[in-house]
């Protein structure tokens, strides 16, 4: 139940957060453009706060359902406008204005994400440092001839300091359509260029297992065998594992690290077997049956409903921190946010034509599933959180589909040309057609995100 009420928790926060942030672009461009604003509301629905400041005409209000929010403000489009009113209305004002008006949410979403990734580089991001710890035999990675103890320093001449970066860089240059330079100091301290084609790159899924897909698994120390979960009613708990017993061998094969225990489960499905533990000092044998779980490929392998105890000093000597400068944070800051558009945008497009996975869309389940699990990591990756967030909102609203903000720079662009707004029933069954593709959108990507957490 924790975790739920972690994951709303951190859902409404990032939700609130960027809905703010966004409407408040559209609401103080507007002020210093001089249009009238009548209410900023954070929130749909009834209203469970309101005020207004001495002097401003504006109604700032808390609303009860906080997924979104509005600015409204005066038009002659939604409601009758006092004579004295007219000049600052929305709709008579110039073009430009206008255009800059709604264009002001998505940029306002850009520049928040450019401040939070500005601020972590400056206080220092910390990751796992980028070594290879294995290399899947015939993969792309192994054609490419890396190695276990290869150390990577850059993609394509931009350098990279974690795994983690390693991961964004390496998926941003895999979408350019170009061979993918991958600078590395291998195990012998040589410097080597592993070179990875861009015709096997191409057919990749671009979602968290590209990496896996490449071939390529970090290093990662071994975890003990030592239990920490059991699931009730799955085998580890039928068999009386319990939290604490450390698996000194199985089917008289010892057991040294969590990895091995995993392998010898998967490969024994369906099969009982003699698990040899220790409990508080004193050995016993269990017989243990895993449970038979088919995987997406079709191959059937064992599971046994158990989680390993994971020392909390376990990453200390692959941790790494990296701190920028002010100008040199800025520089990364503006450069993240660009990369992470275009490769947003770039993978939208595949999904579009069908060469990337549906599975890359997430509905507010899979968004309020993210932002519970960061934030139980800490301030740190939600920050980092709320900031691919924020890009991906300010990215969508910046689609040409009518009710979002770029369905109406969209329709300003075609009033340039023409010389004239379009008719208001063309606008309205625009809008029309916009709400249909959001709701098939959203629709597809709560299926997705259900069908993921049933399997």
């Amino acid at each position: 139940m924790l975790p739920i009420l972690i994951n709303v928790a951190a859902f409404l926060v990032a939700i609130l957060v960027l809905v703010t942030i966004h409407e408040f672009g559209h609401f103080w461009v507007a002020r210093k453009l001089g249009i009238k604003v009548v209410r900023f509301s954070i929130g749909f629905g009834k209203a469970l706060y309101t005020w207004r400041r001495p002097g401003d005409d504006t109604e700032y209000v808390i609303a009860a359902l906080p997924l979104g929010g509005y600015v409204k403000m005066v038009d002659e489009r939604e409601d009758d406008v006092a004579p004295e009113d007219l000049p600052y209305a929305f709709n008579n004002q110039p073009l430009w204005k206008r255009s800059l008006v709604v264009a002001a949410g998505p940029v306002a979403n850009f520049l928040l994400a450019i401040l939070l990734y500005w601020g972590l580089l400056m206080a220092g991001e910390t990751g796992v440092r980028p070594e290879v710890g294995a290399v899947e035999p015939e993969s792309i990675a192994a054609k490419a001839a890396f190695a276990p103890g290869d150390v990577i320093e850059s993609v394509d001449g931009r350098s990279v300091a974690t795994w983690g970066n390693f991961w964004f860089a390496l998926l941003s240059a895999s979408l350019g359509g170009d061979d993918v330079a991958v600078a590395v100091t291998a195990a012998d301290g040589a410097r080597v260029v592993r070179t990875l084609p861009s015709a096997e790159l191409a057919p990749l899924d671009p979602g968290q297992g590209f990496l896996a897909q490449v071939g390529l698994r970090r290093l990662t120390p071994s975890i003990p065998p030592v239990i920490a979960e059991v699931v009730p009613e799955q085998p580890a708990a039928a068999a009386g594992l319990a939290a604490g017993d450390r698996i000194l061998a199985l089917d008289g094969t010892a057991i040294a690290d969590w990895a091995e225990l995993v392998d010898a489960v998967q490969a024994h499905p369906e099969q009982t077997v003699a698990v040899r533990v220790a409990r508080d000092g004193v050995e016993q044998v269990l017989d243990l049956t895993p449970v038979a779980v088919t995987l997406e490929e079709g191959s059937e392998v064992g599971r046994i409903g158990a989680g390993p105890e994971v020392p909390e000093d376990l990453f200390a000597d692959l941790e790494v921190q990296v701190r920028y400068g002010p100008v040199d944070a800025l520089g990364e800051a503006l450069r993240r946010v660009g990369d992470l558009s275009v490769m947003t945008l770039r993978i939208a497009g595949r999904m579009l034509v069908g060469t990337a996975s549906v599975e890359n869309l997430s509905s507010p389940i899979g968004i309020a599933d993210a932002a519970g699990k960061t934030a139980r990591f800490g301030v740190e990756p939600y920050l980092q959180f709320l900031a691919l967030l924020s890009v991906s909102l300010g990215l969508l609203n910046l689609l040409p589909i009518p009710v979002l903000d770029g369905g109406h720079l969209l329709y300003f662009a075609v009033e340039a040309v023409l010389g004239r707004p379009l008719p208001e029933s063309v606008q309205e069954q625009g809008q029309r057609l916009g709400l249909l593709l959001i709701l098939c959108l959203m629709t597809l990507a709560f299926y997705v995100d259900i069908a993921r957490i049933f399997g």
